[in-house]
């Protein structure tokens, strides 16, 4: 990267960025600290993959050309330079002391460093992020070639070993579907918004599942039941459905369906894209599930692949180094687990997801396309973009196919009222399967949430609510500096609604490349920290007078001090991480699951809050709060599943007299969304993200004090 007060050679009049500038360079750097954010945790945790060298050497990349943009710009104010190049700065200092941790990092950011072709690609994909269109540039062959090794695309001897022993074997593409264009009526029509907005619009009883076939067993391996809502999944691909999104609320078997479906309709080989913590139950669940078919799970490299296997298991970590040789293996059907993965369509992740699926489509006569999730919202509608563009419904600008031909069948526009429910249903019967636990699963016992205020002993406390006290400070500085610097002679009684939500948004967005002060995120991990000893208490309690318990936290650290209090007071405890190797998390999980001994598992709320199943407890101590409801629920249906006999009960630890407290409040605000969009609810809940609408009550409270 170029030094800081050196600008680079031939930038004094004119930006060296060869692309067309549609916002100004705020978005670019908020881009930037976001991405800087998510590569400096990856290698905190020891995670220094490809994608994230990729990513890393990308963020360079940007960070450079916009400091030269940023020094050559002409008419910006000497101020606004200055504050521009000291969030660069921000920027560049989270890089330099990523890079320390790790050698190959360090020599990315040379100046001579060889810029990897997926490195430009990514850029690309954060300029666009941030509302630029960067000019194309063909990649010299030089860069392609001496690419660093872990940055190329693999291809497993075992792969190759299979073209090689059969020829026959060769996926015959012929009988993919041709499809034919023809006039349409709705042509000329925006589609796809109004298409979100009617899940918006959705009104109480709306359905939220398409019509499903009486239940089939057919398919099922002898010694194992399906409950009634399984088999009727397994039964409509047993009748020729092929695309699904398959948004059962957590525990309610998704595994067991996709795989049968599969069987049910003949998908193999069958490609199953799945987050890194689950790659080993998926292998358990298809050798008890459809035992008759050989399943491969990828690691690494793929040394270890077995290339005659019916069912190949990847996880999204890895994607990247193995999209060649899975987009050319002939696979016919593919599965996408938690598929809220993929709902931002800029990051890798999605794209190579995309990518495979597109492939798999256009070779692939009526392929079985299925995307599980529980939590199919997150934040708002849009998350349905990328996971409906993976099942082929829509692309970038339009729907596609049978939807398509759906929306012209109804007859209506976008501009006629009735359509948005008959666009609504036009989707449903497209795929979607939401079913919940109350209405199919009645077996499976209560749960509820229970908040236990604590208060933060005397030193901590004290320090947390300091913090919290200058960041409201901060925040009043930032709104009274933006008010004094009003040009507009409008006038505004008491508290600028619309000011505070700005002032919230600009110190979010300045929280990844602050290197001073306190900021929400760290404010938070502090509160987890000062609370993690009470909560370990509070779980040992638990675990000497009610059995097992679930211990789940967001930070590694708040997970060292409660292994610590656990070890203190004498209790076994199963430790469940995102570092951990597929075969020692499996391990933990078993000493848990079989162990009576072993009373806790401690869990990260990121890498175990998915994929489990812990119903051998039924009380959950939440001793950090996830920024999602979507979160917390994940987590505490790793217990509250099919084969839990007990009311489940998640204790949500909270520090009172903090901004954990308005948090938690806030979080709950938002536990409809997925249910009005979904399950036809009538209540309505705000979307915004949590995170802003904490710093809103945070400065509103302050400038009423």
């Amino acid at each position: 990267m170029a030094r800081r007060g050196q600008p680079q050679t031939g930038a004094r009049r004119t930006a060296p960025r060869n692309q067309r500038r549609a916002r100004g360079p705020e978005d670019v750097i908020s881009v930037l600290a976001r991405a800087v954010r998510e590569v400096e945790g990856a290698v905190q945790r020891g995670s220094v993959t490809a994608s994230v060298r990729t990513k890393f050497q990308a963020i360079a990349l940007v960070a450079r050309e916009e400091r030269a943009r940023v020094r050559a710009d002409e008419e910006s104010s000497q101020s606004h330079k200055a504050e521009q190049l000291k969030r660069l700065d921000g920027i560049a200092t989270i890089l330099a002391r990523t890079a320390v941790r790790d050698s190959g990092l360090l020599a990315l950011l040379g100046e001579d460093a060889v810029v990897s072709g997926s490195a430009r690609a990514l850029s690309a994909e954060m300029l666009r992020a941030a509302g630029i269109e960067p000019t194309p540039v063909e990649p010299a062959p030089v860069e392609v070639a001496e690419a660093p090794a872990s940055e190329r695309r693999v291809v497993p001897q075992s792969v190759v070993s299979r073209q090689l022993a059969n020829p026959f074997l060769a996926p015959d593409f012929e009988a993919a579907r041709q499809v034919t264009s023809r006039p349409r009526r709705l042509a000329g029509w925006e589609l796809l918004q109004p298409l979100f907005n009617s899940f918006e619009r959705a009104g109480g009883g709306a359905p939220a599942c398409m019509p499903l076939p009486f239940p089939t067993d057919r398919f099922t391996p002898p010694g194992l039941q399906l409950m009634p809502h399984q088999g009727q999944l397994v039964a409509a691909a047993a009748a020729g459905h092929r695309t699904f999104l398959l948004a059962d609320e957590p525990g309610l078997g998704k595994t067991a369906q996709a795989l049968l479906a599969a069987e049910a309709s003949d998908a193999y080989p069958l490609l199953v894209v799945v987050p890194n913590v689950v790659k080993t139950n998926w292998a358990r669940e298809a050798g008890r599930w459809t035992p008759h078919r050989k399943a491969t799970v990828v690691q690494g490299d793929g040394e270890t692949v077995d290339g005659f296997a019916d069912i190949v298991v990847v996880n999204y970590e890895v994607l990247d180094r193995h999209v060649g040789w899975l987009g050319e293996f002939g696979f016919r059907g593919m599965v996408v687990d938690e598929a809220h993965f993929i709902k931002n369509k800029t990051s890798q992740r999605s794209q190579n997801v995309l990518q495979l699926s597109e492939r798999i489509r256009l070779r692939t006569a009526r392929p079985l396309l299925m995307a599980l999730t529980g939590t199919p919202l997150i934040n708002d509608i849009d998350d349905f973009r990328a996971i409906w563009q993976f099942l082929g419904w829509i692309d970038d600008s339009k729907p596609l196919g049978e939807l398509m031909d759906c929306l012209e069948a109804t007859g209506l526009t976008p501009a006629d009222p009735g359509f948005y429910p008959a666009a609504r249903k036009c989707v449903i019967d497209l795929g979607i399967v939401r079913r919940r636990k109350v209405d199919v699963a009645a077996d499976i016992p209560a749960r509820r949430i229970a908040d236990l205020p604590v208060e933060l002993d005397d030193k901590a406390g004290r320090s947390i609510r300091a913090a919290e006290r200058e960041l409201a400070r901060r925040l009043v500085k930032r709104y009274e500096s933006a008010l004094a610097a009003r040009e507009s002679a409008t006038v505004v009684e008491g508290i600028d609604a619309d000011l505070v939500r700005k002032v919230a948004g600009w110190e979010l967005k300045d929280a990844g490349s602050s290197t001073t002060g306190e900021n929400v995120f760290g404010m938070m991990r502090r509160i987890g920290q000062a609370k993690a000893p009470l909560a370990a208490d509070y779980a040992a309690q638990l675990a000497r007078s009610a059995g097992k318990v679930v211990f789940f936290a967001k930070h590694v650290d708040v997970m060292d001090v409660a292994e610590e209090s656990f070890e203190r007071q004498g209790i076994a405890y199963a430790s469940i991480r995102g570092d951990q190797t597929p075969s020692a998390r499996q391990r933990n999980i078993d000493a848990f699951v079989n162990d009576p001994e072993v009373a806790v598992a401690v869990c990260s709320l990121t890498a175990a809050g998915v994929g489990l199943n812990l119903q051998v407890a039924s009380n959950i101590v939440l001793a950090e709060l996830s920024w999602t409801d979507a979160e917390q629920t994940q987590a505490i249906d790793r217990s509250h599943r099919i084969g839990q006999t007990m009311p489940v009960t998640a204790w949500r630890i909270i520090a009172a007299q903090t901004i954990d407290a308005r948090i938690a409040e806030l979080i709950d605000s938002k536990a409809g969304l997925a249910a009005r969009a979904l399950d036809g609810s009538d209540e309505v809940f705000s979307s915004t993200d949590v995170q802003l609408e904490a710093l809103v009550a945070l400065l509103t409270a302050e400038l009423s004090a």
